[in-house]
């Protein structure tokens, strides 16, 4: 037998193993929209969120001083925002766009390596912090869904973050926001493992596509009976002031 055929006990692979992860559910207070007009309009008195994603995410790491192997995880989020502007509410609104930040951190183990890897598209890893001394971080990665806008109202805030209790604070209007948000935090890192393997294989299914017409489509579809039943409050409620209606137990 060919001694460089691994099917019968596995194959090296290269992935990117994940040392440690933390999952968060953040309430992130307090923070001011950035309009693309600039200031809001003095008009404007009842703001709604119509749309927040998640624009960006600005990833630091840094390893924690005295405790090898662990790096601290600085988190930016930048979001796009698209806000329903009142004037009254009885008005048709106008649409106000902007950016908003906000930043959090966490620390997770990311165990240790000082070696460089070179490749052959002219990149590497790791990197000389001093004189004989290489540092390897971890790869972070961040996956959030879309955020909540949990509440959007207009206040008074302080122009360029400007200390507000010093002397001639310039104080403006403008839109701040409370976002609940949930992410996943993971640092991982290139290792090589063994995977047991089974011999090369065909897909057996055949390429096709559907030849049913539109009304046979519409046939297969369930009917919709839950759309012809109201659901009462008895059913999303449990029935005590305790209960938030969201079909949680009391």
């Amino acid at each position: 037998m060919n001694e460089c055929n691994y099917a019968s006990d596995g194959v090296p692979i290269k992935v990117n193993r994940v040392f440690d992860s933390c999952s968060d559910r953040d309430c992130l207070s307090g923070i001011p929209v950035h309009l693309d007009c600039g200031e809001l309009p003095c008009s404007v008195n009842i703001v709604k969120a119509r749309c927040v994603k998640v624009e960006d995410i600005c990833i630091s790491i840094e390893p924690v001083p005295f405790n090898k192997g662990f790096f601290s995880i600085d988190l930016t989020y930048r979001f796009r925002v698209e806000l329903l502007a009142y004037d009254k509410a009885c008005d048709t609104p106008a649409l106000l766009t902007g950016t908003a930040c906000a930043s959090k951190s966490c620390i997770l183990y990311g165990s240790e390596s000082s070696t460089k890897t070179f490749f052959s598209d002219g990149s590497h890893s790791g990197a000389d912090s001093c004189c004989c001394e290489t540092v390897n971080l971890p790869m972070a990665s961040v996956s959030v869904v879309e955020p909540i806008a949990l509440e959007t109202k207009i206040c008074m805030i302080c122009k360029n973050d400007d200390c507000c209790e010093e002397k001639g604070c310039h104080r403006q209007r403008a839109v701040v926001m409370t976002l609940g948000l949930f992410s996943v935090v993971e640092l991982t890192r290139p290792v090589t493992v063994m995977v047991p393997t089974y011999e090369y294989t065909i897909p057996k299914k055949e390429c096709c596509t559907d030849p049913d017409s539109p009304c046979d489509v519409f046939e297969k579809i369930k009917f919709p009976e839950e759309q012809f039943s109201p659901v009462t409050l008895g059913e999303h409620d449990c029935g005590c002031p305790e209960c938030n209606g969201c079909g949680e137990e009391c």
